[in-house]
Formats: C-alpha cells, structure tokens, sequence
C-alpha cells in the first residue's frame, strides 16, 4: 500500500453522496485530500457487473480553482433538465466545480464539472465544506499586484490579461490591482518606492523576461533597503523575498517561464498563480568594483553572446528577428577575448555535477538540500566555510574564449528545449559556468548545433563547464602588440574562408572587449564579481513535472475492469471502500 493510499484511508470522508452528473448517477465523495466521483448506475448485463462505459476520477483538493452555484440559465443545466424532464427525475439544484486539467506539453486547462443535487439544502451544503477546504489552503493568494508591459512581445500583454487571465482570477475569487507600465523601469520604480506591498500576496507580471527583470530588481531592492542591506557589498547576505513572483508569458522569448512550468502559455502560469504554487529561485548579484550592477537569474554571457546583444540593439526596430540577425553577423565574425577566470567550486556532492543528466524537476531533491544561511552556521561552520572560501578553495583560468556563460538555470526555450546548461538546477546555490575557448568556426557551429538537440554539449575539447557559487572575471587589459600577434589575424584573413575549414579562424578584437549580456540587459563593465543568492525569490510555479508526476496528479482511471475488483487494488477503490 502507497503512502498516498495510507493518508486517504486515514482521513474521514467530509461528504459521500449520490448525485447526477451528466445524466448519470454518481456517488461523490470528498475528503481533506481529494474530490472523487465514480459512475454507480449498473449494467443491464448481470453476468459482467460493470458499468456501461464506467470510469473514475478523482481531484485534488489543492488542484480545485473554485466551486459554485451553478446558475440556471447555464446551458449545461438547461439541457440537464430538458433530459431528466423525461425520466420524471428533475434536479434543479446543482453545483459546478472548477478545476486543473493537464493536457499535453505540460499545460494546464480550467475544466469544469457539475453536479445535480436533489435539494437545496444538500447543494448548498457540497458548496459550504468544500469552499472551507479551500479556505484552509493558506498558501493561496487573495490579493495581487499586477504590471502588464503593453509594448513586449508581440504588443499582446494587455489583451492576453484582459480575455485569458482576469476571468480566472475573479472566477477564484482574486482581486487586483492592475498598472499598465508606460515606460522603461516603470514597474521596477513603482515597486522600490511607491507600491504598498503588506496590502498583496503576490506581484504578477505579464510580458517577457525584460518585464520579469523589472519586477526582480524593484521587488528585490525593496526588500533589502526595507531590511537595512547595502546591495553595493558583493559579500552581503541578501534578505529573501516574502512576496512570490508570478509570470503571464507574452514577450519573445519568455526562458524564465518556459524554464520554471514547461511552457509558455498564459492560462497555464495564471492557474500556478491561482493554486498558490511557490517555486525558489537562485538569484546571482553583479558587481564591479564594490559597485553592485544586476541580478541574474537566467544568463549571463560574455562574448558571443553578449556581442549578439549588443549589436542587436542598434536593430530594434526589426523586432525579435534582430537577433536572428545579430546572430548570424556575430558568428561569421568569430572574435575571441583573452581574460582570466576565477572560481569558487561547489564542492559539495549535494548539488550534483553539470554534466550527470540530472534535469530539475519538481520536487527536485538538489533544490530541497538549501545551503545554510552564514547567520546559522556554528563557529565551527562559519570558520571551516571562510577557509573554503579562501584563495586555496578558488580556481583561477587564464585563456582565450569565444564564449563565457554563466547558466543559473537551464535557460530552455522552445528553439532549445534543453536549454544551454540541460542539468542546471533552479535553487540549488549555484551556477553552471561554462567557458567555450577559441576554436574554429566549425567546432563552435557544431557546439551551437547541440543547443537544439539532445547530444551532450559539453563533450568538446574546447568547451568545459564547472559548478560554482562565486565568481570573477578580469580581461586582459590593452597591451602593445607584438609583430607576431598583429600578423597573426592578417595572415589568417580571408574574403569568404570555407565553413568546414579545421583551422582555428578567429579574430582576436583589440579595440574593445566585449560586453554581459545579463538576462538580455548590456552591462557596461565586462570586469565582474558575481555571487549565488540562494533561493533568494519564489515564483508562482512548481516547476517542471514529469510525464510520471502529472499521470499521479491527473489520477484517472478509464479501465472499468481495475474499479470494481473484490478487493481494492487502486487508489480510487481504497477511496469508495473505506
């Protein structure tokens, strides 16, 4: 016997009783855990006691949106009593349940289900118990903060609120308060000085992962100048964030939400919002000099990466395709960067390594193991944690790079569905900082390639990735140049070499380096310090479920022959025969 089938035996049943459900009797049951209907009416067959088409379903109680009163110029409940007129049975008094339904693609639908009961006192009363349930669900929010960028994406923000997510929220009984940003930083200005946070549960954002950025650098700052923490020290123990982050996807690209839910579909992250999910997140702080500069909490990238974006902001105006673009200028020009690299390794085994598989899911247990917080560590603790953390604990790489990124979390989307660092992991306390060294245009093209399918991308020799919780980076300065490194690009120069060449054909840029790009914002220092704050924020999110875990929660049984067996073999029969 599972364990789930031990914590629904032992709970009592709240309600059972008989009730029509698409002119069918059904016996309803509810308990703390769970909602649970099963078809009762028998076969006209005696020899093979199953019911005609029978099947079972059972609900979550933490997965039911609302329950109502099912008003009676529903069409539904119009049409029930036209059939149940003829069978001289008519119920006019009937409750309809909303609900999470998962389809394909780890999407959510709001399905509704209604129930005929045969007086009012007994539909008021499934009403009354089962909205006291819901009531105990204190993780739920009742009042939001929402921003909707109308100018993201595909300028849908505003429409995809308005028609798809407001409706869900006033059908779960959430208010909000709703600003529509009318500029850069807005949301970000709004929430660092003027918002009155005690009044919400919750901030929501709907636009794309400038827009998300938005909310995390107001909310977060907020949070440390309310608790008195300088973000300009780089050794600061940041303050985690009460308030959860919720993201309604209708920007380009939208990693952050297709990285923490599976996708990017506004109902889907609207229903997370509404059953109260809560998902932590490493958040990674930016500093230059005792300057502190951005938090990160998907990539950061210096080279390729950040030369696409910088040379995709002098395109905006062809919208998203100028990083089609912008990505193709970049790599036919192929430049490196020479800088030294230092690192302070995750040692502990907890975490895992970059490279085992290991995808985070929900329920992740790496993500579970939080690192202790310095203010909990014994003497002992603290001082063995300084020693590690002393020049002896740090590793130091000096090189050439086409590429250095730094993946706090998978950074999937749906044109690379593993992502840049597939076992990244979203709580955890560290980064995945991969460096991708020089090399020919070629192996970085077979590199990029690997981004869109499921080969490891980390088995090149060019390419090597570590589990870090701090880092630095120092470019080389300017220096004269020797007559060896000034002819060395002019003689590898060419009008239009060959794409399969294996010669190392990278040009080395001496009138500037290059730039961060940090979760699509340019940094303006490419000399940094950055630090792991571990689960420094929380989404409305849970993260993504597995095929096994969405069937568990879905729960359905369509096979009649497993329902009605002698002795209960399913979780649904242990229900109906406690």
């Amino acid at each position: 016997m599972t364990r789930l089938s031990d914590n629904m035996e032992k709970q009592a049943k709240l309600l059972s009783t008989k009730l029509l459900h698409n002119h069918r009797q059904v016996e309803v049951i509810l308990n703390r855990s769970v909602l649970a209907w099963k078809v009762t009416e028998k076969s006209g067959k005696r020899s093979s006691g199953v019911t005609e088409g029978a099947h079972s379903h059972t609900v979550q109680v933490f997965e039911i949106v609302a329950v109502h009163k099912t008003e009676d110029d529903d069409t539904q409940t119009r049409k029930h009593q036209e059939k149940t007129k003829q069978h001289s049975q008519l119920n006019t008094y009937a409750f309809t349940v909303s609900y999470v339904r998962r389809t394909r693609q780890h999407r959510w639908r709001c399905s509704d289900v209604t129930f005929h009961c045969a007086s009012r006192e007994l539909c008021e009363q499934w009403i009354q118990v089962t909205n006291e349930q819901l009531l105990l669900l204190t993780n739920r929010p009742k009042s939001l903060l929402v921003y909707i960028n109308p100018y993201g994406g595909k300028r849908r923000g505003k429409h995809i609120y308005e028609q798809k997510v407001a409706p869900m929220f006033r059908r779960a009984g959430i208010s909000a308060d709703v600003i529509v940003t009318e500029r850069a930083n807005h949301a970000r200005d709004h929430l660092k000085t003027e918002a009155n946070l005690d009044k919400y549960d919750g901030v929501v954002c709907v636009g794309g992962d400038g827009m998300f950025s938005e909310i995390l650098h107001g909310l977060v700052s907020r949070t440390q100048m309310d608790h008195g923490v300088d973000q300009n020290q780089p050794d600061a123990e940041l303050v985690p964030c009460s308030l959860r982050i919720g993201i309604i996807p209708a920007g380009s690209t939208d990693c952050i939400c297709f990285a923490t839910v599976g996708t990017n579909d506004p109902v889907t992250s609207a229903l997370h919002i509404i059953v109260g999910d809560s998902q932590p997140i490493d958040v990674c702080s930016v500093h230059h000099d005792d300057i502190f500069l951005r938090y990160s909490v998907s990539l950061l990238g210096y080279g390729f990466y950040g030369d696409v974006l910088t040379d995709s902001e002098r395109n905006r105006w062809l919208g998203p395709a100028r990083y089609d673009l912008s990505g193709v200028k970049t790599f036919l020009s192929h430049n490196y960067y020479e800088g030294a690299v230092s690192f302070l390794p995750a040692a502990d085994d907890s975490v895992g390594s970059p490279r085992d598989k290991l995808q985070c899911r929900s329920g992740c247990r790496i993500c579970q193991h939080k690192s202790p917080s310095k203010a909990s560590l014994t003497s002992e603790e603290e001082e063995e944690e300084e020693k590690s953390e002393g020049s002896s604990g740090w590793k130091v790489i000096h090189g050439k790079f086409i590429a250095i990124n730094a993946a706090n979390m998978s950074c999937a989307c749906p044109r690379s569905p593993k992502g840049l660092s597939p076992s990244a992991h979203l709580a955890d306390g560290t980064t995945d900082l991969i460096l991708v060294r020089k090399c020919s245009r070629l192996d970085f093209f077979k590199h990029l390639l690997r981004h869109t399918n499921k080969d490891d991308q980390f088995d090149h020799s060019f390419v090597e990735v570590h589990r870090v919780r701090k880092f630095h980076f120092q470019p080389r300065h300017r220096e004269p140049l020797s007559l060896e490194d000034l002819s060395e690009p002019l003689k590898k120069k060419t009008a239009f070499r060959p794409m399969c060449s294996a010669q190392t054909t990278c040009s080395y840029n001496t009138a500037h380096s290059s730039s961060w790009s940090c979760d699509g914002e340019i940094l303006h220092h490419s000399a940094i310090q950055v630090s792991v704050q571990c689960q420094l924020i929380r989404l409305f999110a849970r993260g993504i479920e597995e095929q096994q875990q969405q069937q568990q929660q879905q729960c359905v049984f369509e096979d009649p022959n497993t329902l009605w067996t002698p002795e209960p073999s399913t979780e649904m029969d242990r229900i109906f025969s406690y």
